[in-house]
This record gives C-alpha cells, sequence and structure tokens, in this order.
C-alpha cells in the first residue's frame, strides 16, 4: 500500500496522539516469554508488557523436540535432557536480567509427545516456572494476535509455520477472525515427506490443504510468520539488493514469491547453502518452507504476501495487555519511547504535532499517525556531529526495527527526518527510495522535514516560542506568521529555513510577516 494510504478502517476511533507526560513517567519492567516449539526453544526478554515492546535479548536453542520422538510418539530421554538443559540456561539467564515475569508456551509438539506432561513437570520441578501448552486453536488466534500487535490495522489471512505445525487465521483490522485452523504442515513433518519424493510430499500438503484451509475471504493479502518463510524473504531481499533488509513490513507480489518458492522447494541442501543471506539453521528445511509457502499461495492465491517478525509470542504478549493500551498505534507508540526520553526538550514534539496539524489537507489516519511519527523522532541526532546527523538518521531509520509500518512507509519516515537535519535530496537518496517511494511521496516528505528544521530553529527547540509563530502556504508563498514580533524577533537563519521550505514546496515566495 503506497505510502499515507487510507483503508476503510480509518474511520475507526484510534489513539493518534503524541502523549510526552504518559511515555516519560511509565515505569518498565520486564517481560520474558519461553516459546518450547517443535524445532527450536527460544527466550525473549522485552524492555516492556507494552504496545510498542522491544526485545532486550533473545536467544534460541535448536532441540528439534518434534524430530526426537521414538515409534510410539514418546520424547526420547535424550530428547528430554536436551530441553531442559536448554530451558535451564534461559531460565537462569530471566532471572539474572531480573525479569520480573516469565511465560512459557509450549506448541505443537510437546501437545502431540504421549510423555509431552513428563516435560511439562519437569521444567515446573527444575525452574519453578508454570508451562502453558496451547492447543491448535490457541496458537493459531495469538499468531494472528501478533500480527495485529505488529502491524496498522492488517487485514487478510495469517499464516506461520514452525517446526511442527502450519497455524492459518483471519484478521480485520483490530480484530480475529473466526476462520483460524491448525494443519501438521510444519518443516519437520514437511522435510520427512519430501524424502519420498517431491511429487509425494506436494500430493500430501495439497490433501491438507483441501481439506483443513479455510478461503480467503477477506482482503487479498497473506501474512507470512515463522523462521522458514522469514528465510524466504531474506533470500528475496538479498538476490534483489533492496535497501531495507528488515522483514517485518517487506511485501511482494504473490506469483513473485510463488516462483521463487518453487525453485528452492526443488533444490538440494547444497544449492540452498548457496542462496544469499540464508540462515545456516534453516538449509536442511528451507525447501520444506518453500514447498509450503507454494502450495498454500496456490490454494488461497492472495495478491501479496506481507511477512512479519511478530507471531505466537508476540500475540500472547499483545493479549495481556488491557483494551486501552492494545489499541495504541504501534508504530507512534515505538517512535515516542525512544524519540521522547532522549530529546533536548521533550514536550516539543507534541508541540511539532500541533503546529503541523494543517500542513498536508485532507490528511487521512494513515498519514497522520507518520507525521506525528516524524515529530517524535525530531531529536533523535541531536548530539551527533552537524556533518553526519541527516545522513547517519537516514540509514539508521531504514533499518530500525520499529513495528507497524511498511517499507515505503520506512523510507518516508527517513527522508523526512534527512530533511529536517537538512539533508538534501540528492542521487544516492534518489536511488535508495525509488522503488519505494513516488515523487509526490518523497516531495511530501522533504516538505515536512523543511517544515521542522524551520520550527527548530524558529523556537530554539522551546514550545512556548513555537506558539509565537504561525505557518501558512499560501498561493504564491511560504510565510511564518509572527504572533508577538517583539518578544520573538526573526533572524537571517530563520529566514534562510523559510526559504528552504519554500524551495521543497514549490513557490518562489518566503516572507516572515507580523500577524494583523
Amino acid at each position: 500500500m503506497p505510502v499515507g494510504a487510507s483503508s476503510d478502517a480509518d474511520t475507526e476511533p484510534r489513539i493518534i496522539e503524541i502523549e510526552t507526560a504518559r511515555v516519560l513517567e511509565r515505569e518498565q519492567s520486564h517481560y520474558g516469554v519461553i516459546d518450547i516449539g517443535s524445532n527450536s526453544i527460544r527466550l525473549v526478554v522485552y524492555d516492556d508488557l507494552g504496545r510498542a515492546p522491544f526485545p532486550r535479548f533473545n536467544e534460541k536453542s535448536m532441540v528439534a523436540l518434534g524430530a526426537g520422538m521414538d515409534g510410539q510418539g514418546r520424547f526420547s530421554e535424550d530428547t528430554i535432557a536436551r530441553a531442559l538443559h536448554a530451558i535451564r540456561r534461559l531460565a537462569a539467564i530471566a532471572a539474572a536480567m531480573d525479569v520480573k515475569r516469565v511465560d512459557v508456551l509450549a506448541t505443537e509438539a510437546t501437545r502431540r509427545a504421549a510423555n509431552g506432561q513428563a516435560l511439562i513437570d519437569a521444567i515446573r520441578e527444575m525452574t519453578g516456572l508454570q508451562p502453558r501448552v496451547l492447543t491448535g486453536e490457541e496458537e493459531a488466534k495469538f499468531t494472528a494476535f501478533g500480527v495485529i500487535s505488529g502491524f496498522f490495522q492488517p487485514k487478510g489471512m495469517i499464516g506461520d509455520i514452525g517446526g511442527g505445525s502450519l497455524e492459518v487465521a483471519e484478521v480485520v483490522g483490530d480484530r480475529l477472525g473466526e476462520r483460524l485452523t491448525s494443519m501438521p504442515l510444519g518443516v519437520l513433518p514437511v522435510t520427512e515427506k519430501l524424502k519420498e519424493g517431491y511429487g509425494v510430499a506436494k500430493a500430501w500438503i495439497d490433501g491438507i490443504l483441501t481439506e483443513s484451509l479455510p478461503p480467503m475471504l477477506t482482503e487479498p493479502v497473506f501474512y507470512a510468520i515463522g523462521g522458514g518463510w522469514r528465510a524466504l524473504a531474506r533470500v528475496h531481499i538479498a538476490m534483489n539488493g533492496m535497501p531495507v533488509s528488515v522483514v517485518l513490513g517487506f511485501d511482494l507480489p504473490a506469483e513473485e514469491l510463488r516462483g521463487l518458492a518453487r525453485d528452492i522447494a526443488r533444490m538440494t541442501p547444497d544449492q540452498v547453502a548457496g542462496l544469499p543471506d540464508v540462515p545456516s539453521r534453516r538449509i536442511e528445511t528451507l525447501p520444506a518452507a518453500a514447498l509450503v509457502m507454494s502450495r498454500v499461495l496456490r490454494k488461497l492465491v492472495p495478491e501479496r504476501v506481507i511477512f512479519s517478525a511478530y507471531g505466537l509470542r508476540e500475540g500472547w504478549l499483545y493479549n495481556q495487555l488491557d483494551p486501552e493500551e492494545r489499541y495504541r498505534d504501534p508504530l507512534l507508540e515505538g517512535a515516542q519511547a525512544i524519540g521522547l526520553p532522549t530529546a533536548r526538550v521533550p514536550a516539543f514534539s507534541a508541540a511539532l504535532g500541533r503546529w503541523t496539524d494543517d500542513l498536508f489537507p485532507g490528511e487521512t489516519l494513515s498519514d497522520r499517525r507518520l507525521r506525528l511519527t516524524v515529530c517524535a523522532l525530531t531529536d533523535i541526532a541531536w548530539r551527533e556531529h552537524v556533518k553526519v546527523r541527516a545522513t547517519d538518521s537516514f540509514l539508521r531509520l531504514l533499518q530500525f526495527p520499529f513495528i507497524g509500518l511498511s517499507h515505503p512507509e520506512r523510507a518516508f519516515l527517513a527522508v523526512a527526518i534527512l530533511s529536517r537535519y537538512g539533508g538534501k535530496i540528492d542521487g544516492m537518496i534518489r536511488d535508495t527510495t525509488s522503488g519505494l517511494l513516488s515523487a509526490a511521496e518523497l516531495r511530501r516528505a522533504d516538505i515536512l522535514g523543511r517544515t521542522l528544521l524551520l520550527a527548530h530553529r524558529f523556537s530554539a527547540s522551546v514550545p512556548e516560542i513555537l506558539e509565537h509563530g504561525r505557518l501558512r502556504l499560501d498561493s504564491d508563498a511560504v510565510r511564518l506568521e509572527i504572533l508577538d514580533a517583539e518578544s520573538v524577533p526573526d533572524s537571517d537563519a530563520v529566514q534562510s529555513r523559510l526559504r528552504k521550505l519554500a524551495k521543497a514546496v514549490g513557490l518562489a515566495g518566503a516572507e516572515i510577516v507580523e500577524a494583523g
């Protein structure tokens, strides 16, 4: 979706405001989730149990519980020992980091194993933690919540491929749809089936999808989750030299992805190892993940695929929040958490938000959240050397782990902050953003950035001084209207910033006038 594009969900009520006091007064409490999957056991420690959590620590052990069962469907003693060793380390790390709360979630392999409860009991006795074994329906539900948490009002079908299973569910804005299912199409069983032949594995997958996969009745968008599918995204990004390497929010035509998936599904491990940026731990199972992706896309026929790094763990976290917290915007929340505490004058971001409210007539909710996000990040580089602030900020924001935004929106933020620090939209910037922003979107980002540059210079980043000025974009000129010229006289530096803004807008005139 283009930058600032509106959707039907834009009409729903939503908190899109910079709330300085709430952000600065919030007391963080570290929160951890241990995810006992069929392929790996992972601990993620988040800085807070909030709407835009940043991971402080992330580690996984490839225990492969799903592959460690005997002929009777029981975990072997060695498998249980390896799992307990991994969990003992992760629990010790969480305790050393003073994590106040750690939730332990077990999924497909543990609920399927005949002695899965023995593993749960051993974890409880060893660590004092109380693992929760999720049903297949719960896995699908919390995974869908993860997508709702990580995106701005997503609409479509989500799929999460794990070691043992594939969960599919429907999301509609901030709500979970009625259709969700769990299928035994994880990378481990599909890898085993591929040993019987490509055709056998394909027919087996198609049979399960025909029986269990709900039709796509919402937006023609498929949200792809899980390490195997993220590896596909990484390979595609690297093969095409794309400027943003962040997987979350990467989207591409479904047919384009399906073509890549079909090719990888037939590759040998040696051929997979030769792909660019392929994770070494995914080499053996990537053909299985690719085959499932190819068959799911054939069945659902979406127009686009969007990749998510948010899934089960983040969906579980999201489910712990109160309704008001859930309804906050994930991008703006993350920007405030990063931008406000380190700003010279934290309250200035909210003042900028008010000062630019009328800058773009007809602003949609999507437009507003981007503009306020730029305002929240306006002072992120004030400690940097003046010669590198603009370019360094641009490059940093292209890859920064924000959530709730697409790759074009990342480019918009990066260009706006580049312009806020006086950077030029030169050949490098144009080349980097050419596939992400239209000429109109690039100009809009430049206008916003130049407006903030003017505001900082005019007011010295003091909200009370900013209130003495009002910006007007007239048909013949850009005018800074001074409400009290004696208390806040202008300067040649202010006039210079005003001329730069006028140039970005495309007007010849730039005037500082007194309010009449």
